[in-house]
């Protein structure tokens, strides 16, 4: 469904780059070319994110027993990073065109602005279905500011038209800008946090281990990483201290544990290590989220579950 609506934008945005151009030229508009510039990125950001849809689909291979989720993401940084660069250029030209004020056709305006509108909207109303995705929200924010940007480019022509104000034209595109950065900037630190495999912002790691002790048999919980391997698929691995109890008697720790994961905190995968004491913290990697104090005694049992 996603990779069928971004092609379907993608198209449609040729048009609307086809509109923006043909109107910027003809009314001399710096506005209704930076968005038209903007365009071009929501045009590369539909395209590479139609690619990690595709990519996403991909079955998991040895080499990536994940699969190729993480292209999505990675599109993303890409398009975040792209958007600020576009808007740092808008807000040089705009300077430039203040002090070198120049005479704008406000009705050729009006029309290639309408058409990105009216257009924008069907492309933005189709991806909001899909905007649990990272990808598609980054696709989304372009077409978003893309709306934004024509609406100002239509206000900025009536002011023009009525008053003859041309420095409206320079003084929008600074407002298109910031508008961009904004939605880039936190694209950008969203995606920064998957990338360094932060633990979701939905999850709190206190009330997590709180949850995980109160299943029954659970006597303590210690070395937890909970991250993200997509905007919408959640990891988690673990130590879970229990009695000393052969695998078969300790499934059904396991699958409440998994349940719970699962249905309160939407973490489908999961690899939890039983164990009846802890491992001393120096057999743990340096940095990681360990729980608990070493207790004194060292001898343990340990399976390695996975789900």
């Amino acid at each position: 469904m996603a990779k069928k609506t971004l092609r379907l934008a993608f198209f449609l945005t040729l048009i609307i780059l086809a509109a923006g151009l043909t109107g910027g030229i003809l009314a001399n508009s710096l506005a209704l070319l930076s968005d038209a510039g903007h365009i071009v990125t929501d045009l590369f950001a539909l395209g590479m994110a139609w690619f990690a849809a595709a990519q996403a689909e991909r079955p998991s291979d040895e080499r990536r027993t994940f699969g190729y989720h993480r292209v999505g993401i990675l599109v993303a940084f890409l398009n975040a990073v792209l958007l600020i660069g576009i808007a740092i250029f808008i807000c040089y030209e705009a300077v430039q065109r203040v002090q070198h004020p120049e005479v704008v056709q406000p009705l050729i305006m009006f029309v290639a602005a309408g058409i990105a509108i009216g257009v924008n909207l069907f492309i933005a109303f189709g991806l909001q279905k899909e905007d649990h995705n990272l990808n598609i929200r980054a696709a989304s924010l372009h077409v978003i500011g893309d709306i934004g940007a024509s609406i100002g480019v239509v206000i900025a022509g009536i002011i023009i038209l009525l008053t003859g104000w041309t420095i409206v034209d320079p003084i929008l595109s600074v407002g298109i800008a910031v508008l961009v950065a904004f939605s880039a900037w936190r694209l950008l630190r969203e995606t920064m946090e998957i990338l360094l495999e932060s633990t979701p912002r939905s999850i709190c790691m206190t009330d997590l281990v709180k949850d995980m002790q109160l299943v029954e048999g659970v006597k303590d919980v210690h070395d937890l990483h909970v991250w993200s391997i997509t905007s919408d698929m959640n990891a988690l691995s673990c130590h879970v201290m229990i009695d000393n109890l052969p695998p078969s008697a300790s499934s059904p720790i396991l699958n409440s544990l998994t349940m719970l994961l699962k249905d309160r905190y939407q973490i489908g995968h999961t690899t939890i290590q039983f164990e009846c004491s802890t491992v001393r913290q120096s057999a743990c990697c340096e940095g990681l989220y360990c729980r608990m104090e070493v207790p004194k005694e060292t001898q343990c049992e340990h399976d390695h579950v996975h789900s």
